[in-house]
């Protein structure tokens, strides 16, 4: 909490990372800085460089090693950000944070966890296998669905290293280049259909926005479709039914609930045209917040302005920082 010498709250804002999302994670830190309210908060920034270096100095895992810290905000997209690393140095120094602990966010990062996890909470997921790095052979791959298949880093974010298969023929590149990313692969029934969002905002009681529909310019939502060419539609609110609406809302609270998520999430979802089913895709702990991105502009739509929503976050953050601080780790 502040100070007695400074009434206004000393957020930590942690950006860049090692990950392949590091400029996002830049972008994001900016449009965040940009909204913090100055009057509330004094912001000092601790920038982490491709090469893992600390700018300009690391936050020390020790508790009462960071005397000018109340709050830190993790702005890290990708692995060494939004995979519990980060929120594990946070632990250790005994730092309220925003967004998901170490068990939800590892959980969330890996695509294949989530789903097993979804899937033991009886919620609908794709069909998918697991593959790792070491001793691919894509000629002796069987897979147990149809092509088109999406080939994906486990452990990663933004659509990077992600391809669309739609011939056996295309598997092995499609897998090499995901296997560059992570030592685990995902590969995923194509779903002919429509993609969503929602944004889950929440301490002990989640709550979920309005949900949006993206219209990819290109065959999927692909990073390039994201931050590049600036081409696909974002249709807010999504074209829905008050019960189809009504079901993706619960899926993603259900969702954020399975993994233990605590702050904020961005829950990921495909209509398949054929059968109206809906299946969450992918959980984001830490989703963009660039000044065009979906999580801050469903929850701005719903009625809570993307200032507002910085400062909820922050009231969520301290709140479990107290409830943590009260609690007896040992004898």
């Amino acid at each position: 909490m502040p100070s007695q010498q400074n009434s206004k709250i000393r957020l930590a804002l942690i950006f860049g990372g090692r990950s392949g999302e590091h400029e996002i994670s830049i972008r994001s830190a900016q449009s965040v800085r940009a909204a913090l309210d100055p009057t509330r908060y004094d912001v000092s920034e601790y920038f982490i460089e491709k090469s893992g270096k600390w700018l300009p100095n690391p936050i020390l895992p020790e508790p009462g090693a960071n005397p000018g810290i109340d709050v830190v905000l993790p702005m890290l997209h990708g692995t060494y950000g939004e995979d519990g690393t980060v929120q594990g140095l946070l632990e250790l120094a005994g730092l309220p944070y925003v967004g998901a602990g170490v068990l939800a966010s590892s959980l969330s990062m890996d695509k294949v966890m989530t789903k097993r996890i979804c899937r033991e909470a009886n919620l609908p997921v794709v069909d998918f296998v697991a593959l790792t790095r070491n001793g691919l052979d894509c000629r002796q791959l069987r897979l147990p669905f149809d092509f088109p298949v999406f080939v994906k880093p486990a452990n990663l974010g933004s659509s990077v290293g992600i391809s669309r298969v739609d011939s056996p023929s295309e598997l092995p590149a499609a897998v090499t280049a995901a296997a560059e990313y992570d030592p685990k692969i995902i590969i995923e029934k194509g779903i002919v259909g429509r993609e969503f969002e929602c944004a889950v905002l929440g301490g002990d009681a989640a709550a979920a926005s309005a949900p949006c529909e993206i219209l990819p310019s290109q065959n999927f939502y692909s990073y390039e479709d994201k931050y590049l060419l600036d081409t696909a539609r974002i249709e807010l609110p999504a074209r829905l039914d008050a019960a189809q609406t009504a079901e993706i809302q619960r899926l993603a609270v259900a969702a954020f609930d399975a993994v233990c998520c605590e702050g904020l999430a961005r829950v990921d979802f495909l209509l398949e045209n054929s059968t109206g089913r809906i299946f969450i895709n992918e959980i984001n702990t830490i989703p963009g917040f660039t000044s065009i991105s979906m999580y801050p502009k469903m929850w701005e739509y719903s009625g809570l302005p993307y200032s507002k929503l910085l400062d909820r976050l922050i009231e969520i953050a301290l709140a479990r920082g107290k409830v943590r601080s009260e609690t007896r780790y040992s004898r």
